[in-house]
């Protein structure tokens, strides 16, 4: 039996302790906002936030994250202001996704570091920011990143 909460719910799911987080959220919570991409932790197109740190849910298995407060793209909005975040604005304003389907897993990735270091250095966005966007929008993301900083390019 698996215990967490899932976006302020409490969850307990009768599945396999080595069941990868992300198959519990989208298979077992319906939770389709976070991605299936690699199956490697390479891409991090299925990054949700544990205890307030992005994680890559491809490679967590369910045992690794009893009692743990799970954040997923649905909930980021529940667990702030109840409309689009900050993060999601500025996605918004500064065009940054083209296909879209890396971009819940970059959206919760950005929200866990500026949640952790609001003013992070380009040095520290590169070495937080590892997921992998096939269209190349990475001049826009960081973009939008600085916009909320403050900072410029």
């Amino acid at each position: 039996m698996a215990r967490f909460r899932v976006n302020d719910t409490a969850q307990e799911l009768d599945i396999e302790a080595d069941m990868p987080l992300l198959w519990a959220l989208r298979d077992e919570l319906g939770l389709t906002g976070t991605k299936f991409g690699c199956g490697i932790a390479a891409c991090g197109a299925c990054t949700v936030m544990v205890n307030g740190t992005a994680v890559r849910s491809c490679v967590t298995p369910v045992s690794a994250i009893e009692g743990a407060e799970i954040t997923t793209i649905e909930g980021l909005a529940v667990n702030t202001t109840g409309g689009l975040t900050p993060v999601q604005q500025a996605w918004i304003e500064h065009q940054v996704p083209q296909c879209g389907y890396c971009q819940s897993g970059m959206i919760m990735a950005v929200s866990a570091l500026l949640a952790a270091n609001p003013a992070p250095s380009d040095a520290e966005i590169d070495g937080a920011i590892t997921n992998v966007c096939r269209c190349g929008t990475y001049p826009r993301i960081r973009s939008a990143i600085r916009s909320l900083t403050g900072a410029t390019a």
